[in-house]
């Protein structure tokens, strides 16, 4: 092709370019809810969820009191939700579902209302407060819709949040252990069982329980072994009495008959 031919293709094409955009713009800035409608559904089907999100957005006036208003605002959040903006599309779920309760989109909304409460949880060395929002909104869904579809995908969400609250429990208190704040240690990972004895992390909490009181007695003034000593005791048996078949129950039974002998 010659140059001037290319030059004129290639300025041909960004106009055409240009036009687009400002077609888009032109629609999106405009009052034509009829166009507006239509193009926000063909740029969602073709995955095209942002430009979809903002035109939806822009029609949540004109289509106020409309039999087109619950259907424009779910799908606005719907727009968000798959273009991963999950802040924003919880936002959007909720305003939805405080003004539609009794509307068809309800219950696949609060279902993703809360599918994006859980993916903006954190890992369990960070902030909780995300999980327990998540675990508090899972436990509404199922109430309210105990025979959902999304039922199973809800209990495999409430049990990851949970695993990972208990994770959490259990690693602040191992802190005090592997710091050798051994009196502390007892006492924290004791406290972890009081306010949840269902932990995951039973058999590691109870064992280190019985580690901390043993090299707590061992690191004390002699008149006070004695009596640590047997509380060592009481936690070996604590531990043996429910992991009998525990890979750990070596350990503390070679402590155990050290302790014998010392008290």
């Amino acid at each position: 092709m010659k140059p001037t031919r290319l030059l004129i293709a290639s300025v041909a094409a960004l106009c055409l370019m240009a036009s687009c955009k400002s077609g888009y713009e032109q629609l999106l800035s405009g009052n034509n809810v009829e166009a507006k409608y239509k193009a926000a559904f063909e740029y969602f089907n073709q995955g095209k969820y942002r430009k979809s999100a903002d035109l939806f957005e822009s029609m949540l006036v004109l289509t106020s009191g409309t039999p087109q208003d619950d259907t424009v605002q779910f799908y606005w959040a719907l727009s968000n939700y798959r273009d991963k903006d999950y802040i924003t599309a919880e936002a959007n779920f909720k305003s939805f579902l405080d003004k539609f309760p009794g509307s068809p989109f309800a219950e696949n909304a609060e279902f993703l209302r809360v599918d994006c409460l859980y993916k903006a949880t954190n890992r369990w060395e960070l902030d909780q407060t995300p999980t327990y929002a998540a675990l508090v909104a899972i436990n509404e869904y199922q109430m309210k819709y105990p025979g959902s579809v999304n039922s199973a995908v809800c209990a495999r969400m409430g049990e990851d949040l949970d695993h990972r609250l208990d994770k959490k429990a259990f690693e602040n208190a191992y802190l005090y252990y592997k710091m050798e704040k051994y009196r502390a240690a007892r006492v924290a990972l004791t406290n972890v069982l009081k306010d949840d004895a269902d932990n995951i992390y039973r058999e590691e909490i109870l064992f280190y329980t019985a580690m901390s009181s043993y090299k707590y007695a061992e690191n004390s003034v002699r008149n006070k072994q004695k009596e640590r000593y047997m509380q060592f005791v009481d936690d070996y048996f604590n531990f043996v009495g429910e992991y009998p078949e525990s890979s750990r129950c070596k350990e503390l039974e070679h402590l155990y008959k050290k302790a014998k002998e010392k008290i």
